[in-house]
């Protein structure tokens, strides 16, 4: 048995008793995004207007792909732990859950495809 003060029990903990990790997860993406967003518009900027060939042997190229795959995966994480903060503040009831699993699938679904074409174009 763990004998702990009320205020050792509760340092660090919300009222959901999950702590700030939600939070820190939430800012670092942004952070993450931040850099990743200018790299993302100067590398696929640069492509506009140029034909299939071109763009292809472009991201062909690890750097273009790379941040595009990074720009698309901690995008939608971003997206996923923002969403979910609304949906659990203001969806009661079993709406909650099936909000939080279609935001799952429709989160996780784009990243992937993202991926994917991402993936097709380097590959």
């Amino acid at each position: 048995m763990r004998y702990l003060t009320d205020r050792k029990r509760a340092e660090g903990l919300g009222t959901a008793h999950a702590g700030v990790e939600h939070f820190w997860r939430v800012k670092l993406t942004s952070v993450a995004l931040l850099i990743l967003v200018p790299l993302f518009v100067f590398t696929f900027g640069s492509q506009l207007g140029q034909d299939h060939a071109a763009v292809t042997a472009y991201f062909a190229r690890p750097f273009p792909a790379l941040v595009a795959a990074l720009t698309i995966v901690v995008g939608f994480k971003h997206f996923h732990d923002g969403a979910t903060v609304m949906i659990e503040d203001y969806v009661r009831g079993s709406a909650r859950k099936a909000a939080l699993v279609a935001l799952a699938l429709i989160s996780w679904g784009a990243a992937a495809a993202g991926l994917f074409a991402i993936a097709r174009l380097a590959l």
